[in-house]
């Protein structure tokens, strides 16, 4: 396979990761007697595999690949966006599944066994260009853009977030079990939101603002959405309002309902306050507290895939 299409490969791994499988003897075998030159890096802290990413981008590699969860992906596409703006040149990434959950490589079609998926980068010349969202704080208007690829959800602190112990005992359930554990513990905060300049105000224990609704499982938080039509889906969650509950579900089943598009909106900015503030997490990783701007940068990321 001489004639693969990326020459120069850097893959981080990120060893904390949900998968135990032999990671370099599978890259050894699938990039043997191709002609690409690899290498790989580890992380042992969150920020690693960002770093990492944009050390091989500026080193001069083809193609930046994460080995890893959804958490890991968030750090190389930032990695890649943060270095496409400072060079005019963006070099693709490429994703291993070796977290619990691997929302975003299923949403991706990339497959979810790990010399497959491996394959992929010295076989394919596909590419899909994504959306993504930038996300600033509005207390710090100079504040350096932050991205993320799946989505944005507000209401959770850091202490309540699905542990790795949960996911090591639980796999992709423990969020679910995670969920139903703090079910009775919610926050109600008193929101006021404004979606393309349309205002709104309403209470909610959890706010998302979804650019890709593929979780891990293979299920879809919304049928509605779509990586790359330009739009956030944004909905809210009230453990007092059983409402907010039955229209999501109505969403999740795909229900050709009215009353699925209830607590719904589409858009393409979105700029939420909330009183008391809110701990805002984008892809999995905590980025900080209400309030926050977010809008849709559309075809920003390019991704390989099958």
């Amino acid at each position: 396979m001489a004639d693969a299409p990326y020459r120069r490969v850097h893959v981080v791994i990120n060893p904390a990761s949900g998968k135990d499988e032999p990671i370099l003897n599978t890259l050894n075998d699938v990039f043997k007697d191709t002609g690409v030159d690899w290498n790989v890096s580890l992380t042992k802290k969150y920020g690693d595999a960002k770093e990492q990413a944009r050390a091989a981008i500026a080193a001069g590699v083809d193609l930046v690949v994460g080995y890893g969860g959804d958490g890991t992906q968030h750090e190389i596409a930032n990695a890649v966006l943060e270095m496409a703006a400072e060079t005019g040149h963006q070099v693709p990434m490429a994703i291993l599944p070796g977290g619990t959950g691997n929302g975003f490589c299923r949403e991706m079609g990339v497959p979810g066994k790990l010399r497959e998926a491996s394959e992929v980068l010295v076989s394919s010349t596909n590419t899909r260009a994504i959306d993504v969202g930038r996300i600033r704080s509005i207390a710090d208007p100079q504040a350096k853009d932050r991205f993320f690829i799946q989505r944005m959800y507000i209401g959770i602190e850091p202490e309540e977030q699905t542990s790795r112990e949960q996911k090591d005992k639980y796999g992709v359930f423990a969020y679910a079990v995670n969920m139903a554990q703090r079910a009775g513990n919610a926050v109600h905060a008193h929101y006021r939101a404004d979606v393309d300049g349309d205002p709104v105000e309403f209470d909610a224990s959890k706010v998302y603002v979804v650019n890709s609704g593929m979780m891990g499982s293979g299920l879809q938080i919304t049928h509605g959405y779509a990586v790359d039509d330009g739009l956030f889906d944004c909905f809210v969650l009230d453990s007092g309002t059983f409402d907010t509950y039955r229209a999501a579900a109505a969403r999740f089943l795909a229900l050709p309902t009215d009353h699925a598009q209830r607590y719904f909106r589409q858009g393409r900015s979105v700029t939420i306050q909330a009183e008391p503030d809110q701990p805002v997490w984008t892809d999995g990783e905590y980025v900080g507290r209400t309030p926050v701007t977010v809008d849709v940068v559309p075809g920003a990321l390019t991704v390989v895939v099958p």
